[in-house]
């Protein structure tokens, strides 16, 4: 069963995702490394064939080990929330 956290997440991924050519690339990041984190935690993964951009992905994502889901799922709503006020 969902919580009230996952369906404003949810609600605001669906946000961002229509403000996503929009946004900057330094926003784009960290909205990608709290929804990383929000969804696998620290189980990171990484593809080492990647490009240069998903290299600056990971790297973001990275920064936030340690983070717990949920807390990440909160800094995520407020990072969409901030944007489209």
């Amino acid at each position: 069963m969902e919580d009230d956290l996952d369906l404003k997440f949810k609600e605001a991924y669906q946000k961002a995702s229509e403000l996503e050519e929009k946004l900057p690339p330094d926003l784009m990041l960290r909205l990608y490394a709290y929804y990383k984190q929000a969804v696998k935690g620290d189980r990171f993964t990484f593809n080492d064939n990647s490009d240069l951009r998903n290299a600056f992905k990971f790297n973001a994502w990275m920064q936030l080990r340690g983070m717990n889901e949920r807390e990440a799922k909160k800094e995520y709503i407020k990072l969409v929330n901030s944007i489209i006020k």
